[in-house]
């Protein structure tokens, strides 16, 4: 490690003890960057890699709430407003059992990159609970939301915190969320996003992640004059992101053989077509099962307690969560002949994995990068509450794949090597870095 980064690490892991993904984050970035601030001083002066490094403000709050039989629950919530320099507080609530304030640090951090990396105006941020919805009645649901909401909801508006939906937030919760704080404030604002079509939500949203991840993934191969058409894909998850992934690469020519759940994976050789899809989009968007019963239905190998990333392919779209594929898994992929990475969640490769991709010089889009199509539909969703009008699919789908042009294109200008060789995450990183460093030094020492 460069010893600059380790002197940095070594304050940031002492500052905030025990929040290991927190740490793997800011070092990801901070190992691209602190190169370029050693190159441009000016940031180096006004210390802005530590402003970054430390949250503006972070709520933790107690939300109580009552289960069907009764009984009173209590959960923690988080809102973590990381940065604001370039436009209000941006990013998804998650409801897991597995979220902390470790968790939501690193997803708050990457967010305030993959945010500005959009060209729109929004900060970064992140929240969420230890809540988790599943095995959940709709009413528990709705209760522990309005519990939630009724806490939150002193700490975030239309201009100054917007939060969205990610893991275990839908559009049941955004919906329960949003009329606890119409209920509150007595307003009608643009105060989530992800909201129903019918009460101010955007068209393509849910799909923007999924095809996202794919038109980055586009980009990557246009590189190399290449396309998805005739390309083996495997994806991890069976959520929004991964439906719409699937979606996406399907209509482009490729063939998506993979998705997984919590319990294992399925591997269906013949491709997860149309008709295919729709059967997981009502087994888990309306059944909520589980992704085995997709392999019951049409006979095809479920590998229970697995990851999908020892099956051949061309494309890799990791779309569950973070740390998902880690060194030994990405070494198969390469050996099986994989060389597109592109990743719809949030930081789903270990440190490990990044690097073998890199010394395989691989086509390899980080999270920050090639799954910024969700907030970047978001943003869009903004825009049109503020201006109380919809656009069309076709104009927000138009819209949603500039930005990942643009994107790729900012990656392209700040990760091209002496070699020709893009290095994305570097590009990625920089990308990011310098927007929203230029307006921090612009705005003091705040």
């Amino acid at each position: 490690m460069n010893p600059k980064v380790e002197q940095f690490m070594a304050q940031v892991i002492a500052k905030n003890p025990g929040e290991s993904e927190f740490h793997q984050a800011v070092q990801e970035v901070v190992e691209s960057i602190i190169p370029f601030v050693e190159e441009n001083p000016k940031y180096k002066h006004a210390k802005v890699l530590e402003r970054l490094a430390e949250p503006e403000r972070v709520f933790l709050f107690r939300v109580p709430w009552i289960d069907d039989k009764g009984d009173l629950q209590i959960n923690k919530g988080y809102r973590i407003e990381m940065n604001s320099a370039i436009g209000p507080y941006k990013g998804g609530l998650r409801f897991h059992p597995t979220v902390n304030l470790g968790v939501l640090k690193f997803l708050a951090y990457e967010q305030v990159f993959k945010n500005s990396l959009t060209t729109l105006p929004m900060g970064g941020g992140k929240g969420g609970s230890d809540f988790d919805p599943k095995g959940k009645s709709d009413n528990e649901v709705m209760r522990f939301c309005q519990s939630f909401m009724t806490e939150l909801s002193k700490y975030i508006g239309p201009n100054t915190d917007v939060p969205a939906g990610d893991i275990g937030v839908g559009g049941r919760e955004i919906g329960f969320l949003f009329g606890q704080y119409k209920r509150i404030r007595n307003e009608f604002t643009g105060v989530l996003t992800g909201k129903g079509i019918e009460w101010g939500g955007s068209l393509i949203r849910p799909e923007a992640t999924g095809y996202g991840a794919v038109y980055f993934a586009n980009e990557m191969l246009k590189t190399k004059n290449d396309s998805f058409k005739g390309k083996i894909v495997c994806i991890s998850g069976s959520g929004n992101v991964a439906q719409y992934a699937t979606e996406k690469a399907t209509e482009l020519g490729g063939k998506v053989v993979t998705l997984s759940d919590s319990s294992g994976y399925i591997y269906d050789p013949d491709g997860i077509n149309t008709d295919k899809l729709a059967f997981v989009l009502e087994l888990k968007n309306v059944k909520r099962g589980r992704i085995k019963e997709y392999a019951e239905k049409y006979g095809c190998e479920y590998h229970e307690g697995k990851r999908p990333w020892g099956v051949k392919c061309d494309i890799a779209l990791p779309c569950a969560t973070q740390n998902e594929v880690n060194e030994d898994e990405a070494k198969t992929l390469i050996s099986n002949g994989c060389f597109v990475v592109s990743e719809g969640a949030n930081m789903p490769s270990t440190p490990g994995a990044i690097d073998v991709y890199l010394k395989n010089k691989i086509l390899y889009g980080p999270g920050k990068a090639a799954n910024a199509g969700g907030v970047a539909v978001s943003g869009l969703e903004m825009s049109q509450n503020s201006l109380r009008l919809s656009w069309t699919r076709e104009e927000v789908d138009e819209k949603l794949h500039n930005i990942m042009k643009s994107i790729h294109k900012t990656c392209v200008t700040y990760g091209t090597e002496n070699d020709g060789f893009i290095n994305y995450v570097k590009g990625a990183n920089i990308g990011g870095f310098v927007k929203v460093a230029n307006a921090m030094m612009a705005q003091g020492y705040v």
